[in-house]
């Protein structure tokens, strides 16, 4: 089979998210499913002066000042980058707002990110004011936009790191990364951290590049991933470590190879959010007990990458995974793949 360039792969390089919606954190849980499953029936399916932020403690919410008026009265607007499905991903980020909204006194919406668009563009434009993103997306945010690291997530072992892992089929004759030369592979996103950034460490740390692939695509999401190689569509793929090894525990996958740990995914906010919001939003993260006094509230959150809460975040956590990308050069815009899939 005829190898595929980045230049020439055509590919789903964005969250499977094709087109803009907006639910109240508040919301009932029957009226956002029904909302998610209305939007996919019509079509709807992710170095500037840096900014030290030092935070270590959990802090009530009680403790931040009151806001103005016309802060309380706006809502702020949440996106995210696709996980799971979009109804998953749904139904546990619309609980979550509603935390922030008791914890804080504010109003959120939550914003899908279109098809055609960039969560980490939404976030520095203002078309949203926070975001939870991979590192893949918070990196070139963070650079064009000079966006605001807040927290990080923490896993189911307290910390705020997580790996992704390279799968195949449990029957596949491949034993090593080093017998993916010549394959199909699969990754997630584009500016996925787990579905591409890490996997393409992993591949370079082994030798390997995309030109020693036979083919290669983007599948636009982790469960895509996954389930393209169990169809047996790809030799193999890259995806998140929590969900590959779920798969894996089923039989339906088997993983290959476990990457490092890097940074876990950041909630940011957009530059021209004002401070005492910023103050609000970062203390209700710091304050969050998803397995303790917050745990009615939330909503499957135990299946996210931050089952434990947060910890602050600061733009040098990410400073290994900005000396990978550069040097593999992710953030040319001409090596993006440059069609969906």
């Amino acid at each position: 089979m005829k190898k595929t360039s980045a230049r020439q792969v055509r590919s789903n390089a964005l969250s499977p998210v094709p087109c803009t919606g907006i639910l109240r954190g508040r919301a009932v849980w029957t009226i956002v499913v029904l909302a998610v499953s209305m939007l996919l029936f019509i079509g709807c399916e992710s170095q500037p002066e840096r900014k030290k932020v030092d935070l270590t403690k959990k802090e009530s919410p009680s403790a931040v000042k009151p806001m103005k008026t016309e802060e309380i009265g706006k809502e702020w607007i949440f996106g995210f980058d696709l996980r799971r499905s979009l109804e998953e991903d749904t139904r546990q980020y619309a609980s979550f707002l509603k935390y922030l909204e008791d914890a804080t006194g504010l109003a959120f919406k939550l914003r899908f990110t279109q098809k055609t668009g960039r969560i980490e563009d939404d976030l520095g434009r203002g078309v949203v004011h926070f975001a939870a993103f991979g590192a893949g997306a918070y990196i070139p945010a963070r650079e064009e936009y000079n966006v605001i690291p807040l927290a990080r997530g923490l896993n189911r072992f307290g910390k705020a790191e997580y790996q992704a892992v390279i799968v195949t089929a449990p029957d596949s004759p491949i034993q090593s990364i080093e017998d993916l030369r010549g394959k199909r592979f699969a990754f997630g996103n584009y500016t996925s951290t787990q579905g591409h950034v890490i996997p393409r460490i992993i591949l370079a740390e082994h030798g390997l590049t995309l030109d020693d692939f036979s083919y290669f695509d983007y599948t636009g999401g982790h469960r895509n991933c996954a389930m393209e190689v169990i169809a047996g569509n790809f030799d193999a793929g890259g995806m998140q470590d929590t969900l590959g090894r779920e798969m894996a525990a089923s039989g339906r996958l088997r993983i290959l190879h476990d990457s490092d740990y890097y940074p876990s995914s950041c909630l940011a906010a957009n530059k021209e959010v004002p401070q005492e919001v910023l103050d609000a939003v970062r203390k209700a993260l710091l304050a969050l007990e998803p397995k303790g006094r917050h745990a009615g509230i939330l909503v499957d959150w135990d299946r996210t990458e931050m089952p434990n809460g947060f910890i602050a975040a600061k733009d040098e956590d990410y400073e290994k995974l900005r000396y990978w990308s550069t040097k593999l050069n992710l953030y040319n815009e001409s090596q993006r793949p440059i069609k969906a899939r």
